[in-house]
């Protein structure tokens, strides 16, 4: 039998109890034998059939069977867990953002640089199957070039008592590093690094410390021009989280695949070459865009399946590691000096 990586949990409840432990324990190369939270933790373990439960970090990090821990806390706890791991010389999957700003995010990085361990973030939407095969249409050409790329993702959040996500000083901020950073880190996987940004960032229906709205225009390098809208104040019934990805030859639109799940629709439309002028400019005429399939991948399982192969070969991360997390908190930083300044920002 293939020898699997033992992992342990930091952080259990939330997005891991709902979605990131049950991936993780059908993952075909790791098995989860720890979580730590400091609520619950007991129960926790119980209901996913866990054997051990920590309701501290060091307990669970002084675990010896324990080789990898994944994340999933606070965000004002990453920089003292990743530490703290990287010292106990596990292997690090984070979830994202890395930490509350680029100096926490460095100090991370040097601290697993430092104890030889890998680092891994996560941004999982790069291992839905439908952005890995728009992801392979890009870079064959089959749109032309990349013109232009819309991508959405909105939610309803509430105020709710203790939230983290709702406060700066826990969160880092809102709509904007919480959800819009996911959209960054996409877009540049199938565009190439951004040039510059300009940002808009709102308080439009919550009360909360944090923007719940969030919209961004960016400019590429090689050119492309895109839009990112994420919103806090918008219902889930009426957001569609769509993905847009037009080119010179083509275009390709998917509608739920920007999330949490699996599947999602897609569809395109390719080789239209050199299309004459339309002088009329009928936009009621029927299109002749295609259903496109692609692998359900659950992008969690894929993640941590990848990390725990980097750990086997001795190989580190090429998707989402140290490098790729400073440059999203880069980013991110830079995003909300747009937003302040009003202007666009080089990055």
């Amino acid at each position: 039998m293939a020898r699997k990586i033992s992992l342990g949990v930091l952080g259990a409840g939330g997005i891991a109890f709902r979605k990131t432990i049950p991936a993780l324990a059908r993952a075909k190369n790791c098995r989860v034998v720890a979580v730590m939270d400091p609520v619950d933790a007991g129960r926790i373990a119980e209901t996913l059939g866990i054997a051990k439960a920590y309701e501290t970090e060091a307990d669970l990090l002084a675990d010896p069977e324990i080789e990898a821990v994944y994340i999933a806390s606070p965000v004002t706890c990453h920089l003292r867990q990743i530490e703290a791991a990287a010292e106990a010389g596990k292997h690090i999957l984070c979830e994202k953002p890395l930490t509350l700003n680029l100096g926490q995010a460095q100090r991370a990085v040097s601290a697993c640089r430092k104890r030889k361990v890998f680092l891994q973030e996560g941004y999982m939407m790069k291992f839905h199957g439908a952005h890995r095969l728009l992801k392979q249409f890009l870079d064959e050409g089959r749109l032309g070039k990349p013109t232009y790329v819309r991508a959405q993702l909105s939610c309803w959040y509430p105020p709710i008592p203790g939230a983290w996500r709702q406060d700066p000083r826990t969160g880092g901020g809102g709509a904007l590093i919480d959800m819009a950073s996911h959209l960054l880190d996409l877009l540049e996987f199938f565009i190439g690094p951004a040039k510059r940004l300009a940002v808009l960032t709102g308080h439009l229906v919550h009360g909360y410390r944090s923007e719940d709205a969030c919209t961004i225009l960016l400019e590429f390098r090689c050119g492309t021009h895109a839009t990112i809208d994420c919103f806090w104040c918008i219902p889930d019934e009426a957001s569609r989280t769509r993905l847009e990805v037009y080119g010179s030859q083509g275009a390709v639109f998917t509608e739920g695949t920007i999330g949490q799940s699996t599947g999602g629709k897609m569809e395109g439309i390719f080789a239209l070459g050199d299309a004459g002028y339309d002088a009329a400019q009928d936009k009621d005429v029927a299109r002749r865009f295609q259903p496109i399939r692609f692998p359900k991948i659950n992008p969690y399982r894929a993640e941590f399946e990848a990390f725990a192969e980097c750990i086997l070969t001795g190989r580190p991360p090429d998707i989402n590691g140290p490098a790729n997390a400073l440059r999203m908190m880069k980013l991110i930083e830079a995003a909300y000096a747009a937003a302040k300044k009003k202007a666009f920002v080089n990055v």
